[in-house]
């Protein structure tokens, strides 16, 4: 994989792709398999009222002065992902956890590019309520949660205090991201594999998936 830079023209996006990976600007990128569903979401989120910006290599669309939701395409779906998900009633059910660490329900997940128009009324009222909580300046309750470091991670830090300093400075959220990586390791060997791959980037202030 070829470190690319990711789009900041958000036209670029439905012509080439987020520009992440050396399938950017290829028959084989998976915005090709979903132009036609990606270009319908859109065209409802433009109507909607929402301003369309480029963020981290994706169409976003923001309101009040908030990203009120992204898309996103994969090679087995496309996604539209709200912000702030936790506000949202989901009448309709559709909202999905997009991962195991994921929260809460935050996106609507299709594979099929015909689905968007399917349920347009829907997604138009799901964009309406968020953007009224933008108005409104609400947002979710923040929810502390507990990640388990890790063994091979404590007692790294305990041995290396330029690495502990460095750690303790990290973000809660950065934290975290190394927390969740290196727990998702199967093995002993792996994990520490990973602390010594990534000490470099905890020293440098960066979370596990930074680049």
């Amino acid at each position: 994989m070829t470190d690319r830079a990711m789009i900041t023209d958000v036209e670029d996006y439905f012509a080439k792709g987020c520009g992440r990976c050396d399938r950017f600007a290829t028959p084989d990128c998976s915005t090709r398999a979903w132009l036609h569903g990606l270009l319908t979401l859109r065209r409802i989120a433009r109507e909607t009222g929402l301003t369309e910006v480029a963020k981290w290599g994706h169409p976003v669309y923001m309101h009040a002065g908030r990203n009120i939701c992204l898309m996103g395409a994969f090679r087995g779906d496309f996604r539209l992902t709200f912000m702030n998900a936790a506000l949202l009633q989901d009448p309709g059910g559709l909202l999905e956890r997009q991962g195991p660490n994921t929260r809460k329900p935050d996106c609507i997940r299709f594979t099929d590019p015909a689905a968007p128009a399917r349920l347009e009324a829907t997604i138009r009222a799901y964009l309406a309520e968020a953007m009224g909580y933008a108005d409104q300046g609400l947002l979710p309750p923040k929810e502390v949660t507990e990640v388990a470091l890790p063994d091979e991670l404590v007692e790294a830090l305990d041995s290396d205090p330029d690495l502990a300093e460095a750690f303790a400075a990290l973000t809660p959220g950065r934290q975290k991201s190394w927390a969740l990586f290196l727990n998702d390791a199967k093995t002993t060997a792996t994990r520490l594999s990973r602390i010594e791959k990534g000490r470099l980037k905890i020293l440098a202030g960066k979370g596990a998936t930074e680049r």
